[in-house]
């Protein structure tokens, strides 16, 4: 019988993220395809029929290492109410932040991204890029209502666009070894993001505060 998450003890709880923070770096180390549950086990330092009492299989467990490593991801690239309310400087920063964010945790990414057309995870696929698409168009679509970007372009599209150019170069740069500096890149993806999208200065009267939230 599977335990649910939201029925477990304290011990069951603290069995259950062992498992979890194991799998991470058996996949991390490995791959997937060579990581046996066993593997897993061993690093938890639990039974082989522990485990199937907080997951069903090894890609239950991948699914959840790949949505916390995702949800990091999302978190570490947050520009936040702190930083400046001028757009092309949010947009700068949310650019650094997920190149290093994605430094951070790229093996994990090209994994999941072969797991879906292997192991049939594109869903799960899909519907983590989808938070990085959700969070880039309503970044857009306040840009245009302020005056700021141009009004034809479709918001979600174009966030699906724009965030293809910084994730493939993340992909270029980072896992094949392409060679230039942080500042450089982050420099030049901004240029390219604001411009395709027609960023305008903010009007005096704008209120900074306002501008790109969370972009």
């Amino acid at each position: 019988m599977i335990v649910k998450s939201d029925t477990l003890t304290a011990r069951g709880r603290r069995t259950r993220e062992a498992l979890v923070r194991a799998g991470r770096e058996a996949f991390d180390e490995h791959g997937y395809d060579a990581v046996r549950v066993d593997d897993v086990c061993a690093r938890a330092g639990v039974s082989h029929g522990t485990f199937y009492t907080y997951f069903p299989s090894k890609e239950v467990l991948f699914r959840e290492v790949a949505t916390a490593v995702v949800g990091e991801m999302f978190a570490a690239s947050v520009v936040g109410p702190a930083a400046s309310g001028d757009p092309y400087a949010r947009i700068e920063a949310a650019n650094r932040l997920y190149l290093r964010a994605w430094s951070a945790n790229s093996r994990l990414v090209r994994m999941l991204e072969q797991a879906a057309a292997e192991e049939g995870l594109r869903e799960l696929l899909l519907e983590l890029r989808e938070v990085f698409v959700r969070r880039g168009a309503d970044g857009l679509r306040r840009l245009q209502e302020q005056g700021l970007a141009d009004p034809a372009l479709d918001p979600r599209l174009t966030a699906i666009m724009l965030g293809g150019m910084v994730e493939h170069f993340a992909r270029v740069w980072l896992d094949l070894g392409e060679p230039a500096d942080e500042r450089t890149a982050v420099d030049l993806l901004t240029r390219l993001w604001a411009r395709a999208i027609g960023l305008t200065p903010a009007p005096e009267s704008t209120p900074a505060s306002t501008s790109a939230e969370d972009m």
